[in-house]
């Protein structure tokens, strides 16, 4: 919402009855766990009561609905050090999205938090649901039959939660079903309790299926391979390709339902070679596997869980020589993969919430905690190159696991220097794989001195090639002095005495910096010849400007 339209809307939040579920006034009582226990009680009932918005509002008299104004300022409020509004969004699960406007109401300051409705499971404030019961702010425990409401109130376009009419739990497969409960009881710590649910109670508990009917949820995860044409016109099915150092296809097999199983059966399929590298100042390699078992279970979960199964579309693993390429279907909600990182939280919006909180329950996907970023931390720890997420197609998702070293440099970086946080590892990695980073990227490097080189030709600097035994390697990039150059060409002259530009390519051409082109390098002899001729007068042209012979310049 705009603050035009909050300022539109609240005559009439003015107007409602004093005992309104979804709405608070409050004057000056704003303690800071009191405001995020209004905004879970709030949230819950906006659900409970379908509205778009709940408000809690600050400047209202609350009996009298009367404008008073409020000294309160959110934006200002801090919670030790850290700000109001980001203690608050640490403390919510699920991190709904709310809103703070500090306006003039009638001459008065007035602050409103637009908050939005809970939509596929209660909101939660340090780890306790609320509700409202009239005007008084309740433990949702205490009222179950609300809870379960909130449970039900699915989004209408979550294509994961709708029943699969005729579907039994005959269709789906007992050793999926064995390992979803073996799962579910590690994740509860019930184990005693769980193992004397009846099926239906355990589908139930786990959020699998709807009042004991059968969702594509239940159908994707657990059920058996023929139970896949109730997911019809859906394509329930994770293909794996084999492709060589050509791209040619070498092998394939494709996976149907139970997902639970086939994951374990696509990591399966993966070749994981062990590759050697050696470590500066070391005699001894390091010995590792291409790709970590958690890191393919990780993209391949979110390729299951993100998926846009309307699409009619499979998730494909393609399986290269150096490399594992994950493709699902559907645009990338969080919008970066930076902000993902950033906040270090499971994304608001789910494409799937009723199978995203299903795989939550059978621990396939985290909520407290990013996976995406536990992705990212693994490779650092092995000292491997980062995912790559290819977002560029509005409709698919691209995540390339790297199993080789690309740069030395930077693999030997990350043994040598453990204090970069993962921010700065991204934008290294980006450098290594010659993937364009932003100007305030850029800055960032190089303040910290761990680039050199101009953009898009950028490239670790010397103080990182020092630490890393890289300084061949970087004196290869940075070049020689520019009076190394002109002292080459003259005594070249000098020697030969009338010389064609072609012998002068021939010669200095292998000197200049590796991480130019060749069209770069050109105009740098270009740039030499120019200087060596016009302003320092040392050497002429006897020939034409399309067929140069230098010769030494007499006068």
């Amino acid at each position: 919402m705009t603050e035009k339209e909050i300022i539109d809307r609240l005559p009439e939040l003015l107007s409602l009855p004093k005992e309104t579920e979804w709405v608070e006034f409050k004057h000056n009582n704003y303690l800071p766990s009191d405001i995020g226990e209004y905004i879970s009680a709030l949230a819950n009932s906006a659900c409970l009561h379908k509205k778009d918005k709940a408000f809690l509002v600050f400047g209202v008299e609350d009996g009298t609905h009367k404008i008073v104004g409020t000294r309160f300022n959110p934006k200002t409020e801090k919670v030790g050090n850290e700000e109001l509004e980001n203690w608050l969004t640490h403390l919510l699960n699920p991190r709904i999205d709310f809103k703070i406007f500090i306006l003039i109401f009638k001459g008065k300051s007035v602050v409103v938090f637009s908050i939005d409705p809970a939509t596929n499971r209660p909101v939660r404030f340090s780890g306790i649901s609320y509700v409202r019961i009239g005007s008084y702010k309740k433990k949702l425990s205490e009222h179950p039959e609300k809870e379960k409401k909130i449970w039900r109130n699915k989004p209408a376009n979550d294509w994961s939660v709708a029943v699969c009419e005729g579907a039994t739990i005959n269709d789906l497969d007992p050793q999926a079903v064995t390992k979803a409960r073996i799962a579910y009881a590690k994740r509860k710590k019930a184990p005693a309790e769980i193992e004397n649910w009846d099926t239906i109670t355990f589908l139930n508990k786990a959020k699998l299926a709807v009042e004991g009917k059968i969702t594509r949820t239940t159908v994707l995860l657990l059920g058996n391979p023929e139970s896949a044409h109730f997911l019809s016109p859906a394509v329930g099915q994770i293909s794996w390709f084999l492709r060589d150092e050509k791209n040619n296809p070498r092998d394939f097999e494709h996976f149907g339902p139970p997902f639970i199983l086939a994951v374990d059966a696509v990591l399966a399929k993966i070749r994981n070679l062990t590759v050697r590298f050696l470590p500066p100042r070391t005699l001894f390699p390091i010995e590792t596997s291409q790709y970590d078992p958690i890191v393919i279970r990780e993209a391949l979960h979110n390729c299951i869980a993100h998926q846009d199964y309307e699409k009619n579309s499979r998730i494909q693993v393609v399986e290269r020589p150096n490399e594992i390429i994950f493709d699902n279907a559907g645009n990338f909600i969080p919008g970066s993969v930076e902000a993902v990182i950033e906040q270090d939280a499971p994304p608001k919006l789910y494409r799937n919430p009723f199978l995203a909180q299903a795989m939550v329950n059978l621990g396939m996907i985290e909520t407290e905690g990013g996976g995406i970023r536990e992705m990212f931390k693994i490779q650092r720890g092995r000292f491997f190159p980062l995912p790559t997420f290819q977002l560029d197609k509005p409709d698919e998702v691209r995540v390339k696991i790297p199993g080789e070293i690309i740069d030395e440099k930077y693999t030997n970086l990350l043994i040598s220097k453990t204090d970069l946080d993962l921010s700065t590892i991204m934008l290294l990695d980006r450098v290594q794989k010659k993937i364009k980073i932003t100007k305030q990227g850029q800055l960032l490097l190089r303040l910290q001195k761990l680039i050199e080189g101009r953009s898009p030709n950028l490239y670790v600097s010397a103080q990182i090639a020092a630490i890393t035994g890289g300084k061949v390697k970087y004196m290869k990039n940075r070049g020689l002095d520019k009076k190394f150059y002109q002292e080459l060409i003259l005594t070249f002259i000098k020697t030969n005495g009338v010389v064609t530009r072609t012998e002068i390519d021939e010669l200095v051409l292998s000197k200049l910096p590796e991480i130019l082109t060749d069209v770069q390098k050109r105009r740098k002899i270009n740039n030499l010849l120019t200087e060596m001729s016009r302003k320092l007068k040392l050497i002429r042209n006897r020939g034409t400007d399309r067929s140069p012979k230098w010769m030494l310049n007499k006068a």
